[in-house]
């Protein structure tokens, strides 16, 4: 049995996994006043994680 996890930098969708450096960077990003759409093309991940990793 799996337990669910609700920490986004854990687990991401179905399969994909961010590990906290790329949370982390994520962050960075978003303090450094940079978009949504402008993290998600420079570090290549889907704009919904984005979203959701600066949310939480």
């Amino acid at each position: 049995m799996q337990i669910a996890s609700t920490n986004v930098c854990e687990r991401m969708g179905r399969s994909q996994e961010l590990s906290e450096f790329r949370c982390g960077t994520v962050i960075g990003c978003h303090l450094c006043n940079k978009s949504i759409y402008e993290i998600s093309l420079l570090l290549n991940i889907p704009r919904s994680t984005v979203s959701d990793i600066i949310t939480k």
